[in-house]
């Protein structure tokens, strides 16, 4: 008994007690089998599979529908059909049930609800027609039409005559292909793919990629490459003879012309293949030695450039680079000849002279005359003179059999015991043991093919006095 009530009073409240008892039971296994319906056997109303709804289906439900929908496989671009695909099965199979059960469990909510839920699972029939000929062609198509979009252009920081400034970006309107296929990668399996649209930003001067640039480019204007040609030292700063450079991935892009210049005038005023010389005769009298001949060097440009932006890359402050590792020449020794003669025109004071008017030929070591011989030159009647000109001694070979062709020879082949050649078409000194006519007149009715012939008695001691390089002034 309750301590002041009434009997009639303690059945009401056992009935209440009862009631609410019984109510709360109810609602234990409503709430209960919603649990167990929605938790364990079906989706909530508003679930889909890769696009499609199956609110309300059990497993098995949802994977007979997920079996029997085709997938379209168009591509939207901000809303708009990009590129139409074929229709393709959706690759579900009874196998996936284990994945649907797992999406199931996911979803749960304590009561049924109506939010939207997207789940994505991989078939396990999948085949590859979407991630491989509908990527390639979507990449293809947003490829081409960026063909026909302005294209970005990102700040840069460039070095100019001496001063770091920065270029301003340019917006352009092309597709960012990489970005916009990531989301395409997003949506393997669904209905549809819905990109959106992403274009392509430049870098902003603002950037640290921009101001590393600038720092990298100031650091580059401070340096200094000295060049020595034979005895000449040239100090090429970088802010004078650099006209245009940037810094991008992690390398100096160096504009050339500015060195090219430089190398130009150089070999304007030191080198010496292909000029003509003023030269001091034996008799002391001056003559000009045209240009034409192979002897003489000059620095090959290419080579120079390279090495001279190759030192200004690599080293910081000042730097020593030689011009002998950068000369050429031409005819047998491509490496050049004379390089180290700064006296005489370029010559030096060893070398060899022949004179064609005096039928005659000096040789000189360190300014001393060791050689003086009558010789015959080429027959002038024929036009088989002797090319006049500045030459060097390509090679020597002793003995040697030399062959070739001249007027009322078409094709010979003798043999003599010195070779010395001086000239690309095969013009040299020999001796000539068949010569009868040494007369100093000889050469213009009787003369050679085109070769120094030279007396059997005097031909050693030229052969021993003449040195590969050495010059050969013929006039």
């Amino acid at each position: 008994m309750f301590e002041g009530s009434t009997f009639d009073e303690v059945i009401k409240i056992k009935r209440k007690k009862m009631l609410v008892a019984g109510v709360i039971g109810i609602l234990c296994i409503i709430l209960g089998s919603s649990y167990t319906y929605y938790r364990m056997t079906h989706f909530n109303q508003n679930v889909e599979i890769n696009g499609i709804n199956v609110g309300g289906l059990n497993k098995a439900q949802a994977t007979k529908k997920l079996k029997t929908k085709t997938v379209s496989n168009n591509v939207y671009l901000n809303n708009k059909l990009f590129y139409r695909g074929k229709k393709t099965v959706s690759g579900f199979s009874s196998q996936d049930q284990r994945k649907i059960q797992k999406l199931l469990k996911k979803q749960w909510s304590f009561l049924p609800s109506k939010k939207k839920y997207s789940y994505r699972a991989i078939p396990s029939k999948m085949g590859n027609y979407r991630q491989i000929e509908i990527r390639n062609a979507v990449a293809a198509k947003l490829k081409s039409e960026n063909q026909k979009r302005k294209k970005a252009v990102d700040a840069k920081a460039v070095l100019r005559y001496g001063k770091v400034g920065i270029d301003k970006a340019q917006k352009g309107d092309q597709y960012n292909v990489a970005l916009i296929l990531k989301t395409f990668d997003k949506q393997k399996y669904e209905q549809n793919v819905y990109l959106k649209n992403k274009i392509v930003q430049p870098l902003s001067e603002t950037s640290k990629t921009v101001k590393h640039e600038k720092k990298m480019l100031e650091k580059l204007a401070a340096r200094k490459v000295e060049y020595t040609v034979q005895n000449t030292k040239y100090d090429l700063e970088a802010k004078q003879v650099l006209n245009e450079v940037t810094y991008q991935n992690s390398n100096y892009q160096i504009n050339q012309a500015g060195i090219s210049k430089k190398i130009d005038e150089i070999n304007k005023n030191q080198a010496t293949l292909g000029k003509s010389i003023s030269f001091k005769t034996h008799a002391g009298k001056t003559v000009t030695v045209a240009s034409g001949g192979t002897y003489g060097w000059a620095i090959k440009s290419s080579d120079a450039v390279g090495r001279i932006i190759n030192s200004f890359k690599k080293n910081e402050g000042t730097s020593q680079l030689d011009a002998k590792s950068d000369i050429y020449g031409t005819g047998y020794l491509t490496y050049g000849t004379g390089y180290d003669n700064t006296t005489n025109d370029g010559i030096g004071n060893t070398y060899a002279e022949v004179s064609i008017s005096d039928q005659h030929l000096w040789i000189y070591k360190d300014g001393k005359e060791v050689v003086s011989t009558n010789v015959v030159t080429g027959k002038s009647s024929t036009n088989e003179d002797t090319p006049k000109g500045l030459w060097y001694v390509m090679y020597k070979e002793s003995p040697s059999v030399l062959k070739g062709s001249e007027s009322g020879s078409e094709n010979y082949s003798v043999k003599v015991n010195y070779w010395a050649q001086f000239t690309n078409s095969g013009c040299g000194f020999h001796d000539a043991s068949w010569r009868t006519n040494w007369a100093s007149n000889a050469y213009l009715n009787d003369g050679s093919g085109g070769c120094v012939n030279t007396p059997v008695s005097q031909m050693k001691s030229v052969y021993d006095n003449l040195s590969q390089a050495e010059a050969v002034v013929v006039y």
